[in-house]
């Protein structure tokens, strides 16, 4: 639940500031203080700058908080609209970090400048706030986190309430929450337990492939890893949204495994701590099926969600062993840890051809997959940017451009043909993976790429699903890194798709 908005275009006077307990106040650039007006508590920020031999422009970089006269908090920090998204709203974060430390009930957000300054900073301001006005799951039981009930914003006025900026902050925390649940509450059954609640009150269609289907279907290569666990309560998890007059299809896919033990390549504990976010690609999915949703994408929308854990069992998968995907594809199993891959596999099939079980098909026009896959994409990128494959240079290009326009950075890796003879195999169609490492993260998306019907397809390599401290908007170590970057991306693709729609297939 997102803090609840008041809103007015009026100015913040100094009465009403110092009746706030938590204040943030965002002024525009400016090398001297001089030049703002009607900014309240000016001398508390001038006498707070001369003790730290702080130039005024330096509150681009650095925020300033100070102690009102009735006791509240004040935070001033300016935005530069020379800046990058990603410095925009980190500065923002660390403006709102000692505030929301103390966890307060209201937050008084002021703007100030010219009035397209306002419009413009806040959009960011308010989704900066929402984001870490939020609490995450925690099952302790003293004291409970309390979020932030009521933002207060003044000199900016939206007749929709920001209802836009707000879908992609519900969302953002949608995914984070659920990364964050512990893996013996959240477990493929728990998890397709609330997925169909979520669908029932959003009035999405559901439907599941459970072990029983996907064997009769023939998707050896989810079973493959599913079948480790007991009792048997993985599937694919199929969601989709049809509105009136849809002007394209996406279809958007997400890894979900709920626990990640490595299987019978067992994780030593140091990696295994913390695989219960393994599921948060899917987590990702959702959320921005829930965004797209709300500000009405004229899209029809699938989402595609393997839900499974990854376990060391009599049954569970081993190395050299043959599988036969969905789509008919024999697989080496190399490496019982590259489980990812597998379970993608058979849910990238399934969204290619749009289903095909139970409904008509709906080939899509883009496929977008989110997944925590490789650890060789965190050694190239570490866990500030998230690693990027697509099917054509325009999907590249607007990769990037989306990355930067929504703060959540990404890097285009090669997709090059060649790469793939390192998966070649004596026994199977292909390898999983190899022994050596080298270039896993790209020879992953090579792998992934068989089972895509060669649609213009998107593939995440989420290296920025967890970041020590945060990163851009978010304080939490969990980012929801791919929601803001996904909405962003996929209305560019739209505008391009909308004005040269390519042929249905």
């Amino acid at each position: 639940m997102l803090a609840k908005l008041t809103q007015t275009a009026a100015p913040l006077g100094a009465t009403a500031l110092e009746r706030a307990t938590h204040a943030v106040l965002v002024l525009p650039f400016a090398k001297k203080l001089e030049g703002l007006r009607d900014v309240p508590a000016l001398d508390r920020l001038r006498a707070a700058l001369k003790r730290r031999d702080m130039k005024a422009g330096e509150l681009a970089k650095t925020p300033v908080t100070v102690n009102l006269a009735a006791g509240g908090l004040c935070s001033f920090v300016m935005l530069d609209g020379g800046k990058s998204a990603f410095e925009r709203q980190s500065v923002l974060r660390r403006a709102m970090a000692p505030l929301m430390e103390e966890q307060p009930r209201e937050l008084v957000l002021a703007l100030f400048g010219s009035a397209e300054v306002r419009r413009e900073n806040a959009r960011e301001v308010l989704y900066v706030a929402w984001l870490n006005g939020a609490r995450l799951p925690t099952r302790r039981k003293k004291p409970a986190p309390r979020p932030l009930a009521k933002i207060h914003l003044y000199g900016a006025h939206d007749p929709a309430g920001f209802a836009e900026i707000a879908a992609v902050a519900g969302a953002n925390t949608l995914a984070r929450t659920l990364t964050a649940l512990p893996p013996n509450e959240l477990t493929p059954a728990g998890y397709r337990q609330r997925l169909r609640q979520i669908a029932r009150g959003r009035r999405w269609q559901f439907e599941e492939f459970d072990m029983q289907r996907l064997r009769r279907l023939g998707a050896g290569a989810f079973v493959a890893v599913a079948q480790g666990s007991a009792p048997e309560d993985a599937a694919i998890v199929h969601l989709a949204w049809r509105p009136k007059k849809p002007q394209g299809r996406l279809a958007l896919v997400g890894k979900g495994i709920c626990f990640d033990t490595g299987g019978h390549n067992l994780k030593p504990a140091k990696y295994m701590a913390g695989m219960h976010e393994d599921m948060n690609g899917s987590a990702v999915a959702l959320g921005l099926m829930q965004a797209l949703i709300e500000r009405n994408m004229p899209l029809a929308i699938d989402a595609w969600l393997p839900i499974a854990q990854n376990h060391l069992s009599p049954e569970a998968y081993k190395q050299n062993d043959i599988v036969t995907a969905l789509d008919g594809t024999t697989i080496e199993v190399v490496h019982t840890d590259a489980e990812g891959r597998m379970v993608l596999a058979d849910t990238l099939t399934l969204a290619s051809r749009g289903g095909k079980a139970g409904r008509a098909p709906a080939v899509p026009d883009l496929v977008i997959d989110f997944a925590t896959l490789t650890g060789s994409m965190g050694y190239a990128l570490g866990s500030r940017y998230s690693g990027v494959f697509a099917t054509s240079s325009e999907l590249a290009r607007l990769a990037v451009a989306a990355g930067e326009a929504s703060g959540e950075r990404v890097c285009v890796f090669p997709l090059d043909a060649d790469y793939e003879a390192g998966l070649e195999s004596k026994m199977a169609d292909i390898k999983q993976c190899t022994l050596d490492g080298e270039a896993d993260h790209i020879l992953a998306a090579r792998f992934l790429k068989r089972f895509t019907n060669d649609l213009a397809w998107v593939h995440m390599d989420l290296s920025a699903s967890s970041c020590s401290g945060g990163l851009g908007a978010v304080g939490t170590d969990l980012t929801g890194f791919g929601v803001a970057w996904g909405v962003e991306f996929v209305e560019q693709w739209l505008a391009v798709h909308a004005a040269s729609p390519a042929p249905r297939r």
